[in-house]
């Protein structure tokens, strides 16, 4: 259940990277924002932003390399004008991020337990003992047997799953308002996926953090989310409540995305692909849809010059114009 505290606000943020001399967004004027106790859910396909928009949050990008402007309004400032000693302030301590690949976000050469108190030596005044005491307190709150133990351990001496639960760990030391999770799970096992996911679920539910989960996984965000924003080719397209958006998918890239899903009860063996691919950064269309050069079957006359994002329900919101005219190129009519 959600409240209706605001935790993090994001207005026309646009991230570039410098590729050649010239920036090119890869987030691109995007605004959303994140409740106490809410799951946000970021969808899409791999290269449409997601990543890139949760590293803007908690500052991780290089400075020489990467242009960021915009508003990310946390505690009532804005943090995208922060220096590196006032992000490092905030990163791990109000702001926890869990990786999508444990195997590199852990460091090969250190114990876990060293790993894990690290946040506390640099944002705690703990002893040497409370330290220790904590690691094991949270070594036992993500479910990992024979804390002690594992505490002792290096990272390949763990299991994947193991190894996902001390990530987050990590992220969780210092009790932070906000978790941002980055496909947590996307190198597990099913069955260890459906752990992962309920243990972000009773960690919610103890520390009434708001969470940015980022995925690709429909059935995730069925499952965790709230709310969900669609990216694609680094803009939020569509965003709604869960329910609504799974009832109502409106987008022709949203409902491109459930069309694309295996369907148990289909009478066709085929499965449904998405025409085309995100485009590069370099060769991203900065006027018109940028989903048009995908649904060429629906006229550019039902596209927008330059598509804004329209309240189509409450709290429904949905870019361009052309889902009033989209259906599959294998439908008749529209919808």
């Amino acid at each position: 259940m959600n409240t209706t505290e605001q935790l993090l606000t994001i207005k026309n943020l646009h991230t570039g990277f410098n590729i050649k001399d010239i920036y090119y967004d890869a987030v691109d004027d995007v605004s959303v924002s994140l409740k106490k106790n809410e799951i946000l859910a970021i969808v899409g396909e791999s290269g449409c932003g997601k990543s890139t928009l949760a590293t803007s949050i908690i500052g991780l990008h290089n400075s020489i390399k990467t242009r960021v402007k915009g508003q990310i309004i946390f505690n009532k400032q804005n943090i995208v004008d922060y220096d590196e000693e006032k992000i490092n302030s905030i990163r791990g301590n109000d702001i926890g991020m869990i990786f999508q690949d444990p195997l590199s976000a852990l460091n090969p050469l250190m114990r876990i337990g060293d790993q894990i108190a690290e946040t506390l030596i640099f944002h705690t005044d703990l002893t040497k003992e409370e330290r220790e005491a904590r690691v094991i307190e949270l070594l036992n709150q993500v479910g990992i047997p024979y804390p002690e133990r594992v505490a002792r351990q290096f990272p390949h001496q763990l299991s994947g799953g193991m190894r996902q639960r001390v990530i987050i760990a990590i992220a969780i030391a210092c009790k932070p308002s906000i978790i941002i999770a980055d496909e947590p799970t996307t190198a597990l096992d099913v069955t260890i996926q459906a752990q992962i996911l309920d243990l972000l679920k009773e960690l919610q539910k103890e520390t009434e953090a708001g969470i940015i989960l980022i995925t690709h996984d429909l059935g995730v965000v069925a499952e965790m989310a709230d709310r969900v924003a669609v990216m694609y080719a680094g803009q939020i397209i569509e965003e709604a409540p869960v329910e609504e958006l799974f009832r109502n998918p409106t987008h022709p890239y949203t409902r491109s995305l459930f069309n694309s899903i295996p369907q148990n009860n289909s009478e066709s063996d085929k499965l449904q692909v998405i025409q085309g691919m995100v485009p590069s950064l370099t060769n991203l269309p900065r006027t018109g849809c940028r989903f048009s050069s995908r649904i060429p079957w629906i006229d550019a006359k039902h596209h927008e010059e330059n598509p804004e994002l329209h309240e189509i329900s409450p709290g429904h919101f949905v870019r361009c114009t052309c889902w009033k005219h989209f259906h599959f190129e294998s439908e008749e009519g529209g919808i």
